[in-house]
């Protein structure tokens, strides 16, 4: 920290999404997106199921939580699996200090070292270009609701992962059931019943 004290001088810190950080993070969401998050095209493939394995980040600056950013397995028409990216949200006061790029460094870097092959995402082509991200790549893609198509966004983790692929997009795993969270909740189990260690 230098010797100004000034706010911007604290180190952020990302790692792993925990369970303790949920509430947090379902604040910082609130805050950035407001209610109108959960009506959203991209929660329908998100809403009651966890995200990739170790594919959930926050940034952490100052002892509190600044920025967060999951990865979701999705399948589409064609039978190819790839990551949905989101939502991505920084805090308010945190912005412009390359949080969002950081949080994204990581993410990307973690998928491709996980051996995914592409990710897609709903978003501002100009912030996620700098990502390798386009709509190159989604013209055969497809969302299960109203979105904008030059905001469905694509970059390939390996080159030609994309090639011959298109159609609806859908979760790749099913929500699991009532009982199943409650085992897991119980078990203090990380990933869903079903899926292995």
């Amino acid at each position: 920290m230098s010797s100004s004290g000034s706010p911007n001088d604290k180190p952020v810190a990302i790692r792993q999404e925990r369970r303790s950080d949920v509430a947090a993070r379902d604040g910082l969401l609130d805050a950035a997106f407001g209610p109108g998050r959960f009506a959203k095209t991209s929660e329908r493939l998100r809403e009651g199921r966890k995200p990739a394995r170790g594919l959930a980040f926050v940034a952490r600056r100052g002892g509190c939580l600044v920025g967060t950013l999951r990865l979701w397995p999705v399948v589409t028409g064609t039978g190819h699996t790839c990551l949905l990216l989101g939502p991505l949200a920084v805090a308010e006061d945190a912005r412009c200090l390359g949080i969002g790029a950081a949080l994204m460094g990581q993410a990307l870097a973690r998928a491709r070292q996980l051996g995914h092959r592409a990710v897609i995402l709903v978003g501002d082509a100009t912030y996620y270009s700098r990502f390798g991200f386009s709509a190159e790549q989604t013209a055969a893609f497809r969302m299960p609701g109203p979105y904008e198509r030059d905001r469905l966004l694509a970059v390939e983790l390996v080159p030609g992962a994309l090639r011959g692929v298109g159609g609806l997009i859908a979760a790749a795993n099913p929500r699991p059931s009532r009982l199943s969270g409650l085992m897991d909740r119980i078990a203090g189990l990380p990933a869903p019943l079903g899926q292995p260690a």
